[in-house]
């Protein structure tokens, strides 16, 4: 499994609701409202992180961690990954896409990150857990 995260900040005219708002309803379906093939193809999950700063339980204090969003991206190999990214950035497609991103990001320049993960067990008797995601009911 391959995974990429993107991070993200919204216009600082915007409020957070109406970021994840554009976000959730325009953004994400951007290629479907165009009528094109998806452009994150052969993806088997994507989401959406938003940010809600906490106190720190060792100081107390609220620190904003410099983004309002995570993106996540899961692919079932790097290859799948590099032919979504080709797609993104080919020229029939890119200047839509900054375009729509000018309505609710701060700027293009954002973090873009493939994932390395290690889980720690965290079973009642130190046993390794497990996260199942299906399709459908």
């Amino acid at each position: 499994m391959f995974k990429q995260i993107c991070f993200f900040r919204k216009r600082p005219d915007m409020t957070m609701d109406a970021f994840m708002d554009y976000y959730e309803n325009q953004h994400a379906r951007l290629s479907e409202r165009m009528g094109r093939a998806p452009s994150i193809p052969n993806a088997v999950r994507y989401v959406r992180r938003y940010l809600v700063p906490e106190n720190n339980p060792v100081t107390g204090a609220v620190i904003d961690p410099g983004y309002d969003c995570l993106m996540e991206i899961w692919w079932n190999s790097r290859e799948d990954f590099l032919a979504s990214q080709a797609i993104i950035s080919s020229p029939d497609r890119l200047p839509s896409i900054k375009a729509d991103e000018a309505n609710f990001l701060a700027t293009h320049d954002n973090p873009v990150c493939s994932v390395i993960e290690y889980d720690s067990p965290m079973g009642p008797n130190g046993e390794a857990t497990r996260v199942e995601l299906r399709h459908g009911d």
